[in-house]
């Protein structure tokens, strides 16, 4: 006759191969489930149809770390605590790195608990879960803790795994999104530097980045007339420049059926706000040169001003607006008119020039460049900007911190 003690250890080691078949099986199906993408909260179920129906686990909190803040993903089973309770709660375990028991525990939410299981990867913690109500005991205990550790931090992975996947994507996406950027600005940069008998202009255009929401424009209206404007957009990417190609497609089809400044800015208020709903707005310098009157009609809408030399003298061409696409009907609109002077000099230029890291406003403001614009006002063009961007490299140690862009002009 067969043993009893026999008999029973050979119940105990069929039981136990059973329980480790169901585990396999149990962690088969999860593992299925992530190789298939499937969403988040169908992984959630399956890991709470699994502590629930195989494991026994009456009372269960899973919570995750994203960004020193553990959220808890996963609750059933006893009183829920509120997400600030459940956060705390990490600051009573964080030394723990195994599985350890709850009870007697001095915090009186953890004591409500049997269990604690970290999830770590290299010293990091990435999450944690709370066991109650856990109707297992004896011999079977340690492997049933470290099986739920081992199904956790395998949820946890491809929870990571998404996050990566996603961060991926996006990253690729941003990445594209700047190269489509990139050449919907290049379309808008004139390609050709403009010389004739009157007139000379000289560009330099520096990204901060890959792209940037700076813009410049200078074409003849006619026989007599010239208009040039710089421009800047808020924000970057795509959008940006989209809105000014948009702009620039405006200003030129507005330029050729409109005489008066004041109405083409009105204007292009109108369509920068249909277009963006007042999200963003644009800063410019917007000027309308004859050469047979040689009067200068400008707004400046919110941008830093333009600076004319003339006659040894350097000053700011403040008279305009408030920037466009801020306000359905600017507050105010005041149209400069200059008469120039042969051999005078018109200096534009966006706000990265005046803006670096770490700069000593001691060396650099505008001040400062009015004093350098008057020193230099007799060069030509390409020669000023080029002289104006040595001088800077020379009197300001940090980086620019937004795109710069020059716009130089003599009229003789």
């Amino acid at each position: 006759m067969q043993n009893i003690d026999d008999s029973s250890g050979e119940d105990e080691l069929i039981r136990l191969l059973l329980k480790r078949q169901s585990e396999l099986n149990s962690l088969l199906e999860i593992t299925r489930a992530i190789n298939k993408n499937t969403p988040t909260a169908v992984l959630i179920q399956m890991l709470e149809v699994i502590m629930q129906n195989y494991l026994q686990v009456g009372k269960f909190r899973f919570l995750i770390e994203k960004d020193g803040v553990y959220n808890c993903i996963s609750k059933y089973g006893g009183q829920l605590e509120s997400a600030a309770i459940l956060n705390k709660l990490w600051r009573h375990l964080n030394r723990i790195k195994t599985p350890a028991p709850l009870e007697g525990h001095a915090n009186s939410v953890l004591a409500g608990y049997e269990y604690f299981i970290p999830i770590y990867h290299k010293n990091k913690a990435l999450a944690f879960a709370l066991i109650g109500e856990f109707k297992t005991s004896g011999d079977m205990l340690n492997n049933d803790l470290n099986f739920i550790q081992t199904l956790i931090n395998v949820i946890v992975v491809a929870l990571e795994n998404k996050k990566l996947f996603r961060e991926r994507l996006l990253a690729e996406r941003f990445q594209r999104e700047m190269e489509l950027a990139v050449e919907v600005q290049n379309m808008l940069i004139p390609v050709r530097i403009y010389k004739e008998t009157g007139i000379e202009v000289g560009a330099k255009y520096l990204p901060h980045q890959n792209i940037g929401g700076d813009y410049f424009d200078f074409f003849r209206l006619n026989q007599n007339e010239f208009m040039w404007c710089i421009a800047d957009v808020s924000g970057k990417g795509i959008s940006a420049a989209l809105l000014m190609a948009n702009f620039q497609a405006s200003l030129q089809g507005l330029a050729s059926i409109e005489d008066n400044l004041t109405n083409i800015v009105e204007r292009l208020n109108k369509i920068v706000i249909n277009n963006t709903k007042g999200e963003r707005f644009i800063t410019l310098f917007l000027a309308r040169y004859n050469e047979n009157t040689r009067k200068l009609n400008y707004i400046n809408a919110g941008h830093n001003p333009s600076i004319l030399y003339s006659g040894g003298e350097a000053f700011p061409l403040k008279l305009g607006t408030t920037m466009i696409g801020a306000f359905e009907e600017l507050p105010f609109l005041n149209e400069g008119e200059i008469d120039i002077e042969p051999e005078s000099l018109l200096f534009n230029y966006t706000d990265g020039l005046m803006d670096h890291e770490q700069q000593n406003l001691k060396t650099w403001n505008e001040d400062k460049l009015l004093q350098f614009v008057e020193s230099n006002g007799e060069l030509l063009p390409d020669d000023f900007n080029q002289k104006l961007m040595d001088h800077i490299n020379n009197v300001i140690k940090g980086k620019p911190i937004d795109d710069i862009t020059l716009l130089t002009l003599r009229i003789v």
